[in-house]
């Protein structure tokens, strides 16, 4: 990827979307891993965003929207997403302390670590060539 996207913008959900397509680790991982998760991130330069992974039968959707039905939903507002996103905030912390809220079935994130793990290198790549 040449082009710089915006954090969270519609080209930064694309390319992600586009990263995970070509990650043969990611469709092998994905095979055993079901799991949908919707992210919501409130008071972008974009507006409220939402977008989604679904990861049924062995196939990974990512796109903008929530998830068809959602397992997992987690809600952070922009600071705590551009945080988390340039590691200068850990996830973890972020959400013990509240800054994320979370929705859904704690034990399937547990489950799919494995394609949440694998799914890093997409993000990393991206978030590489990614205006904060």
């Amino acid at each position: 990827m040449s082009d710089r996207v915006d954090y969270l913008s519609n080209e930064w959900i694309n390319a992600v979307a586009e990263g995970i397509k070509l990650n043969n680790e990611i469709a092998a991982v994905a095979r055993n891993n079901s799991v949908s998760v919707t992210q919501i991130v409130t008071c972008t330069p974009h507006g409220d965003v939402t977008y989604h992974l679904e990861s049924r039968d062995g196939l990974v959707s990512f796109g903008v929207g929530p998830a068809t039905i959602s397992d997992i939903a987690f809600t952070q507002d922009w600071k705590t997403a551009v945080g988390v996103a340039t590691g200068k905030i850990n996830a973890q912390e972020a959400f013990i302390s509240g800054k994320i809220r979370f929705k859904g079935d704690h034990e399937r994130v547990i489950a799919t670590q494995p394609l949440f793990l694998a799914l890093d290198v997409v993000f990393s790549a991206v978030n590489a060539n990614t205006n904060f």
